[in-house]
């Protein structure tokens, strides 16, 4: 029997409503640590989607109809997984909404949504048959402003770190960039909108938005080497591993990706919870 979307769906979700503005989607971003969600109209019906990488490619936009993308990809609560991956391999993109017969919002599916899957099928093809995106490693004197530009003009979101031998020695995720910045409390409040009554707040969801203000100039990134801010020692995974097994990794960790090794114990490559999702259609991926 086919697993179907309603058993790894998150079941109603935050939605942001029209008309709105760039503000009230920011807010909402931090307020529930989150980095897209759909957009409904008054009635409560799907009419587009909205993520942060949306804001960032168009920071001039105030008004949410003009920020959120109309071209939505959507699944039915009794669709197949299989079918929720098809979709989100076409589109590119992580969030795919899931709505009834009339368009009604019921649950939301990210990449990390399919890990349990692939996890609970022990998927045995190796790790490097889903490897989809350039491995771009940065040394480990590399500049936190010359490593948010390299995020900035690849769209990823994280990079290996190696050292003078190209020995892989760290992990560097926008977020603990970020980690770094220097941003005045008031001054992230006041432009989210944010109050002093607010209680479900805090920095980690500010993490997902601080890039609009870094690109604004109303946050900066001090020029220390990423040394001082990766993960050092990351968790990796062997290429030939089977695919179960990343999956496992970035699911008990809450990681969205590895880097992956190679015989000689070598970085390879990056592998992206999303490069897993295409798992799940197999030979389809080919």
């Amino acid at each position: 029997m086919k697993t179907k979307v309603s058993e790894i769906m998150t079941p109603n979700p935050v939605c942001a409503k029209v008309p709105g503005t760039r503000r009230d989607v920011l807010r909402l971003l931090v307020k529930h640590n989150i980095t897209g969600m759909p957009v409904v109209n008054e009635e409560g019906y799907l009419v587009g989607i909205v993520s942060r990488r949306d804001i960032f490619e168009h920071p001039e936009e105030e008004q949410l109809a003009l920020l959120m993308r109309k071209d939505v990809p959507v699944v039915n609560v009794n669709d197949s997984i299989e079918d929720a991956a098809r979709i989100m391999m076409r589109y590119g993109r992580r969030h795919i909404v899931v709505v009834d017969e009339n368009k009604k919002v019921l649950g939301i599916i990210t990449p990390q949504d399919f890990l349990g899957v692939i996890i609970e099928r022990k998927i045995s093809e190796p790790v490097e048959k889903y490897i989809s995106k350039p491995c771009f490693p940065l040394h480990t004197c590399t500049p936190l402003p010359v490593v948010f530009k390299a995020m900035t003009l690849t769209l990823l979101s994280a990079f290996p770190i190696v050292d003078d031998n190209a020995q892989l020695v760290g992990i560097v995720t926008d977020r603990d960039l970020f980690a770094k910045a220097k941003i005045d409390m008031n001054v992230a409040m006041s432009e989210l909108g944010l109050g002093d009554d607010e209680d479900s707040w805090n920095w980690e969801g500010l993490r997902n938005v601080i890039k609009l203000f870094y690109m604004e100039e109303k946050v900066n990134l001090p020029g220390i080497p990423v040394s001082e801010v990766m993960i050092s020692n990351p968790v990796s995974i062997f290429s030939k591993s089977p695919v179960w097994e990343a999956a496992k990794i970035m699911k008990k960790n809450n990681f969205s990706q590895l880097p992956v090794r190679n015989t000689h114990d070598e970085l390879m490559a990056m592998i992206f919870d999303s490069d897993l999702v295409a798992s799940l259609v197999g030979a389809e991926y080919e």
